[in-house]
């Protein structure tokens, strides 16, 4: 079993100020092949009780976003919390089907810290802090790696940063420079900029200047999956 504390995908929304928030102990989870369960513990460092809620979901992508689904192939339990002041809950994560999958299978876990029920929103609930956690179930065998592509492109959104994975395993991505044949450096993302899911294609704004010199090859560095990586980037012919 293993864990990636990659803290820039820590997603956190509050609502509403307080003195402690909901914690949690891992911010990425791996389930080996014979692995069907998980434990993740929450922990309430206030003085005042907390309340949460913990939701699955099938993780996919379209070339902008990530699509999540409701699913009951993994499950959480207990679904919802209550943390006593400087108290602690272990959530179980179970997978439903205990066979081995035959490809990476990628989830999230949606952990909302929410009010008291005596102070609920009227119009659905108040969410003061949310947690967004990467679950991969993962296939018998050596892990697989990401195969990514690279290209830069054009629309009416301005320059894009495509990356596309056919590759068997995800690919994390993060601290994204682009150097254009000039020697320009532009940032695509200083921290964590998403992931690139097996099969899947993803893709980002590149912020530049106005009237900036694309042509040419451009030059990559970014860290995927932990890991330095340089590569060269085409950009569409169309352009």
């Amino acid at each position: 079993m293993r864990r990636t504390l990659f803290l820039g995908w820590l997603i956190t929304a509050c609502a509403t100020a307080h003195a402690a928030s909901l914690q949690i102990s891992q911010v990425m989870i791996e389930l080996r092949a014979n692995e069907n369960a998980y434990g993740i513990t929450l922990r309430n460092p206030g003085e005042q009780p907390l309340y949460g809620q913990v939701r699955v979901f099938r993780w996919d992508q379209s070339v902008d976003d990530d699509a999540l689904t409701p699913t009951q192939d993994l499950m959480a339990s207990p679904p919802i919390l209550q943390i006593a002041a400087q108290g602690e809950q272990q959530v179980r994560l179970i997978r439903r089907d205990a066979q081995p999958v035959t490809a990476e299978q990628s989830y999230r876990i949606l952990i909302d810290e929410i009010p008291p029920p005596e102070t609920a929103a009227i119009n659905g609930v108040n969410i003061r802090l949310r947690y967004s956690v990467p679950v991969f179930v993962e296939p018998p065998g050596a892990p697989g790696q990401p195969i990514l592509s690279w290209q830069v492109l054009r629309d009416d959104r301005g320059w894009l940063l495509r990356v596309s994975n056919t590759g068997s395993r995800r690919g994390q991505i993060g601290t994204v420079q682009l150097t254009t044949a000039a020697g320009k450096t532009y940032t695509v993302g200083k921290g964590l900029l998403g992931y690139a899911l097996p099969g899947r294609t993803r893709q980002w704004k590149v912020d530049v200047d106005e009237g900036a010199d694309m042509r040419g090859t451009l030059k990559l560095r970014a860290y995927v999956n932990a890991l330095p990586l340089e590569a060269l980037v085409s950009i569409d012919p169309r352009l």
